[in-house]
Parts: structure tokens; sequence; C-alpha cells
């Protein structure tokens, strides 16, 4: 089953695509990746998610992603008096770990650490920004804030202190018990919620071992501000936008969108836009025409995917917002401007021989017109270069290591084929002539550009590039 667009799509699983069929039509519409949102999934629902999407993968013979997303440490407010009171604009609240029930004047925050960054002039943000405190007096464990955005406070909404880094690891106790069930259940990419510094992303990175690609999500300010030394370490960023329209001026958000895909696309790391991209679907067989140019303008920044939360998981239509998604990708990838505006993006390679290389197999492909690019990978570093070329000509990624094949789906153009490892250089280019015929990306007498490295299952040794031409020997045995 072949797309006929690059960008990928990552849908969410949810009470409205629970069963079999629904995944399955799901995946027919334009699913790459499934994400499981263990904020609102147990240990016993993501086994059941996992194997529905192994089993869908094994009836229809290609590689499907699975992303577990990980909560993340929560910070509450306490119980409020009577489930919940207004807080008036202008007032000024006092904030103690005194387990009394809030009211008007008094608030319940059960998190030291929260305290310990507390700092005059700072905001403290409740229920999704929603309500808007200025820290007016902080001390070791309380604090006096005047109230400059009010509104009705119920019980344990949520907190965001966007001016400070709070001294909370990324991974809470939920958090580990739920990666190692998820690594047990071998999910092909974790996201790493509440990353504030690269520490966060090699604590996670120890814990999976390269059991999992480690995916960080990008939702803080403080984030941002290390964001280089975190996509180092990453083996992709999402923007969550969600979070991050809370912490930050939510004007602010389309230009750090911009500025994540860029650094993710010069490193090299796939990066999935995601948040509202069409929201109002959860409800409407239609999005807005605003939602349009939302998903329009992350296939344009050049991003690996774009994700699908609750319209997909818990929304109405979940088949036709997937369908949406891709129609509209398909309509972009297909304009004029599009190749100018990707091509304008590139960054230059890497000064060595596999950057090298594969830089040249995108130029070799565009200039003889070739039917694709076709890469072997052992460990997905080659697939992943071809991808952060953004060719013009379909790249195929071979490879024998199925994790690798599910891994590399969320990225950029990619078509993966887990097929056996090639016995010597010359098997490597004719099957790679038959599976591009066989997936029907080319025709007999067509030219395809195959890329490799030897000695083969080196990871990350592309230093092999043949143009070879496609014969008219059927399909193999994969």
């Amino acid at each position: 089953m072949r797309r006929r667009r690059n960008v990928k799509i990552v849908a969410t699983l949810g009470p409205a695509s629970r069963d079999a069929n629904t995944v399955k039509r799901l995946f027919e519409a334009g699913a790459d990746v499934f994400r499981i949102n263990m904020s609102h999934t147990d240990h016993a629902g993501l086994a059941s998610y996992v194997a529905t999407i192994r089993a869908l993968e094994a009836e229809i013979g290609r590689p499907i992603g699975i992303l577990a997303d990980l909560q993340g440490p929560k910070l509450r407010i306490g119980a409020m008096a009577g489930g919940g009171v207004e807080l008036e604009t202008g007032s000024r609240v006092k904030i103690d770990m005194d387990s009394t029930p809030g009211d008007a004047h008094r608030l319940f925050l059960p998190h030291r650490e929260v305290f310990a960054v507390l700092k005059v002039g700072g905001q403290l943000l409740i229920d999704d920004g929603r309500l808007r405190l200025r820290i007016e007096k902080a001390e070791a464990d309380s604090a006096t804030a005047l109230v400059e955005v009010g509104g009705r406070l119920t019980d344990r909404k949520g907190v965001n202190v966007p001016d400070a880094v709070l001294p909370i690891a990324a991974l809470s106790k939920k958090d580990r018990a739920d990666l190692d069930r998820a690594l047990e259940l071998a999910v092909d990419w974790i996201a790493l919620s509440f990353v504030q510094r690269p520490e966060d992303v090699a604590e996670a990175r120890k814990i999976v071992a390269g059991r999992a690609g480690v995916l960080s999500k990008i939702e803080k300010p403080a984030a941002i501000d290390r964001l280089d030394e975190i996509a180092e370490l990453s083996d992709a960023l999402m923007v969550a936008r969600g979070d991050l329209g809370v912490e930050l001026p939510i004007e602010q958000v389309p230009s750090k969108q911009k500025q994540i895909t860029r650094v993710g696309r010069a490193a090299g790391k796939p990066v999935v836009v995601a948040t509202q991209m069409l929201e109002s679907m959860i409800t409407s067989p239609l999005p807005t025409r605003a939602e349009v140019s939302d998903v329009a303008t992350a296939v344009f920044d050049g991003a690996d995917a774009v994700m699908l939360s609750a319209e997909s998981a818990s929304g109405k239509y979940p088949i036709e917002a997937v369908e949406m998604m891709d129609r509209i990708a398909r309509s972009i990838e297909g304009d004029s401007h599009y190749r100018m505006v990707i091509d304008a993006q590139r960054s230059e390679p890497e000064a060595t021989t596999s950057d090298a290389i594969t830089a040249a197999s995108r130029q070799v492909a565009q200039t003889i017109k070739a039917a694709a690019i076709v890469c072997w990978t052992g460990s997905g570093s080659t697939g992943l270069r071809a991808s952060r070329e953004r060719p013009s000509v379909p790249i195929i990624a071979l490879t024998p290591v199925t994790a690798t094949g599910r891994k590399l789906a969320i990225a950029w153009g990619l078509h993966c084929v887990v097929t056996a490892d090639a016995a010597d250089f010359e098997d490597m280019s004719e099957r790679a002539c038959q599976i591009a015929f066989q997936e029907g990306f080319a025709s007999a007498g067509q030219r395809i550009v195959v890329t490799a490295g030897v000695p083969m299952g080196t990871p990350g040794a592309t230093n092999l590039l043949r143009v070879a031409f496609v014969g008219r020997k059927g399909p193999i045995n994969l």
C-alpha cells in the first residue's frame, strides 16, 4: 500500500478507535503511526492496542509505527471548597501547602517543588492558562498572588510555571511503570513529556537503552532555550503546541513551531507537529479553513509528520479526520510552490562520507529523473539521512530489521519494506530494482538510485551509490 504523499500522519487511538476494524480503516485512510496516550490508557489497554496494530501489520505486510506517549509529571491545585469557587480578577490569594480545601482567598498547592522556584513577578497559570496569577510574595512553602485573570476554579486543575525550570524529573513513578511496560511490548517510539533540559532526555535514553526511539515533546520554554542540545540527544522531536501555547504567549507559538522544525530538520531528526490540527472535526465532519491552513503550514515547513489527537481518539469522525489530513497533505505537496519552499529550507550536508553520498543520491536522482531512491538500512540512519535530504523522488527504505521499518514509518517520504538482508553488492542492487518494481515505484526500463553501506550491517556507514536499471523480472519473495 503506497502513500501518495511524503509527510506522515500520526493518529491517536482511543474510545472512538479502539476496535480492530476502526484501526484498519484508519490505516487505510492514511495513518502511518498510531499514538497511544498513556494519560488515558492503562497497561491492559496498551497491550490490547499493540496486539491490534501488530495483527493489522501482519495482515497487510507493511511496517506500522507505534508511539507510546508518556503522561509526564502533573502539577495540580488541590481540592476546592464545594468543588469550586470564583476567583475574582484583581483579588489576592494565598497559596500554601495546607490540605484544607481552597476558597476564593486561599489555594492548596501540594507541590513543594513549585514553591522552590516561585519568584516575585513570576506567573502561576491554572487550568491551561485560563486563570493567571502574578506572584507578589514568595516563601519556602507559601506565596501571595494577584489574580490577573480570574474565573471559576474547580478541584485538581493543572498548574503551569512558565518562568522557571522546575526541580522535577521528566519521568514520574507512573511514567516509569508505563515506560517499562511499553518497552516490554516492543513499541517503536517513546514520547517523553515535561522535557526541560538535556538531562531529562539522557535519563530516558539510559532506561530505553536503544529498545525504542526517544521522541522529546517540546512543550516548555526551558526546552526551547536548550533546543539544540535536546535535539542532539533525541531521536525525534514533537512540537507539543498544547502546553507550549499555555506557557508562552500564544502568538509566539507559530514562530517556535518553525524554529523546532528547522532544528529537527537540520539535525536529521523527525519532527511531529501536534495539537488541535483539525480540532473542529471532533464534532464536525469538516474542518475550518484556518485548520486546513494550519496543517498546510506544517507540510510546507517540511515537518515529518502531523498528528491527530482527540480527533481520532474520541471524536465523532476519526476516519474522516485522517482522510482530510491526507487530502490536505497531498494537495500541498502537489502545489507548484511546494518544492521551491522545501528546497530553500535544505541545510548543507555534514562533512562525512555518509552525508556526502546521501546528498549526492538526491542530486543524481533529480538529474537523471530516477523513478526512486532505494536505500538499504539496518539501524535506520541511512534512511533518516535520505529523508533529511527531502528529494523530489520517492524513497524506498529496505531493511532486514522489522523494528527499523516500524521506527522509520514516522520519517518524511520513507516507504519502508522489510526484506531479507542482501548477500552481496550485486544482490543488493538487483533486489532494490525488483522491490521498486513490485511496490509500484518503477517500471521496466526506468532507473533507480541505490545507496547502502559496505560492509553491510555497519550502522551509519553509507558509502556506496549506484544507478541501476529496472528490468522486467517479476516480484520476489520478501
